[in-house]
């Protein structure tokens, strides 16, 4: 047998290797270029399918961990509490964000007031608050601009969750259509002309209120958007920083003029829009002060005709704080900012549980009715959910549907949460949310029973109010746990710091252990 030479023509790689006659040294060149790229784009897809299969091997032993229950119950101010808790330096670089949000929160507030004196003529009394401060609603009066557009007319009562009951008390429900005695002392003449006189001086700063919503909201309109004016989309606070330098760079300054402004102002980055809020707030101060402290204001909260939440009374307090001219947003402002969350919000954390890094993606979603759809995707892979019931609610309805309690609401979620096939061996965690809230409800004599008929007779005292509670979305879990699935429930106020870290250190370890116990199985 012949033994073919190490070049010889027969070897169809050595003729590939050897220079075709008739290529030219360019198209050498070139061909040699298009032979690298394309080892290069193969050797590229290669590492990223190792790099994709080590991603979803690891991911395998993530945590996912969903926060559930409807709009106001607190999830969002959840999420922050995790995030000063695992990730605390995200907090600091989206502090500047806040500050828009607050400023909106505030001026928000100030609309809100401003309507509802507007809404009432000259039958309210500015001694209100010096009159007997009855907590029954059935004493309201109804404003004369919302007679004879529907606001008096009764719905039908609707069945609630709590035991079958009857809840009564219905925001129409609490307005007779005669007015009653409370109305009939005028509104004294310098009161009134005192709130025209803080109407007027307040107007260019309540003016800002849609500028302020449509730049946080990015120009997104949602209908219904409610007492929160705004809904904001995932990643809100980098693009709102990103705007802000975007806005500044368009109305740079000249070099000296920049180089005092270094000197004078924090190095954050502010929108233009932002500051101009904040020497408004600076100028009016005094205004909003007067407003917040007026007589009339006083009675009308007192008397629950002016229902503000909790976050517009945190902010008008602290109005000297927050208007000062180099106010920065403590963490304490920030867990009491309120943004409505549009969609479904990933936070991903690294989570030490003894010695060993487990990755949680914690997703924070739309609580409103609108928006419950979307949690749906979510429910296949999840190994935990928190829901987040606010207990303090228990006289206030949905702005989606006025006829329905927003316990009963919640009860009915949690209802679908708990009998959902997918979720069936989730881990499970309830939160009874904001009972600081709830006890000062109590304190002014407020009764459950008004509300909520099958409280019946039980005593007005908080802890037989949360624990009655607890024993309905107990009794909702019960039935439907075919697995025997444990509940762990907790009493939670989530803008206390330090009482909801030690609480999510608990939630993270009941969640480990079955982590663990998972993991085994599998």
């Amino acid at each position: 047998m012949r033994t073919p030479s190490l070049y010889s023509q027969d070897d169809p790689i050595s003729a590939a290797l050897k220079p075709s006659p008739m290529e030219t040294e360019a198209e050498r060149t070139s061909r040699l270029y298009t032979e690298a790229e394309a080892k290069r784009v193969s050797e590229q897809i290669d590492d990223d399918l190792r790099e994709e299969r080590e991603r979803l091997k690891k991911k395998k032993g993530d945590v996912k961990l969903l926060l559930l229950g409807q709009a106001e119950s607190g999830k969002s101010t959840l999420q922050k509490q995790f995030q000063l808790m695992y990730k605390p330096t995200s907090m600091d670089q989206e502090r500047a964000s806040w500050t828009a949000v607050i400023y909106f929160n505030v001026v928000h507030s100030l609309k809100h007031i401003l309507a509802t004196l507007e809404a009432w003529d000259d039958t309210l009394d500015e001694d209100a608050e010096a009159q007997p401060t009855s907590t029954d609603d059935s004493q309201s009066i109804i404003p004369k601009k919302a007679r004879g557009n529907g606001i008096a007319d009764q719905p039908s009562p609707s069945t609630s969750l709590l035991t079958g009951s009857i809840i009564q008390g219905s925001p129409s429900s609490l307005m007779p259509s005669e007015a009653g005695g409370s109305h009939s002392h005028s509104m004294k003449e310098g009161g009134a002309l005192q709130i025209a006189n803080l109407r007027r001086r307040l107007s260019p700063l309540v003016a800002a209120d849609a500028q302020l919503a449509d730049r946080l909201s990015g120009g997104i309109s949602v209908s219904g958007s409610g007492k929160g004016g705004v809904f904001v989309r995932s990643g809100w606070q980098a693009r709102t920083i990103e705007n802000a330098l975007g806005r500044i760079k368009q109305k740079r300054p000249s070099a000296e003029s920049e180089k005092k402004t270094r000197e004078i102002e924090p190095q954050e980055p502010q929108d233009p829009l932002v500051q101009d809020v904040g020497r408004m707030l600076e100028l009016s101060v005094q205004d909003i002060r007067e407003l917040w402290h007026h007589p009339t204001v006083k009675g009308l909260i007192a008397k629950r005709k002016l229902k503000l939440d909790e976050w517009s009374e945190f902010f008008l307090k602290n109005i000297t704080r927050v208007a000062s001219p180099d106010y920065v947003p403590s963490i304490d402002d920030i867990l009491h900012a309120r943004i409505q969350t549009m969609g479904v919000a990933e936070h991903i954390f690294d989570v030490n549980i003894h010695g060993k890094s487990v990755t949680w993606h914690l997703f924070d979603v739309g609580g409103a009715r609108g928006q419950r759809h979307s949690w749906v995707p979510y429910f296949d892979d999840a190994n935990a959910i928190i829901f987040v019931a606010p207990v303090s609610a228990f006289d206030q309805y949905l702005e989606e549907d006025p006829r329905t309690n927003r316990i009963d609401d919640s009860l009915q979620l949690f209802t679908q949460i708990c009998s959902n096939a997918l979720l069936k061996n989730v881990h499970l965690v309830l939160f009874l949310n904001k009972t600081d809230l709830l006890k000062a409800k109590l304190d002014t004599g407020l009764k459950v029973r008004k509300y909520i008929t099958s409280f019946g007779d039980r005593s007005n005292d908080y802890e037989t109010v949360v624990q009655y509670f607890r024993a309905h979305f107990l009794q909702v879990h019960r039935r439907n746990n075919e697995n025997r699935r444990v509940l762990y429930t907790h009493f939670t106020s989530v803008v206390d710091t330090k009482a909801t870290q030690r609480i999510i250190g608990n939630v993270r370890d009941s969640i480990f252990r079955g982590y663990l116990q998972s993991a085994a199985l599998v």
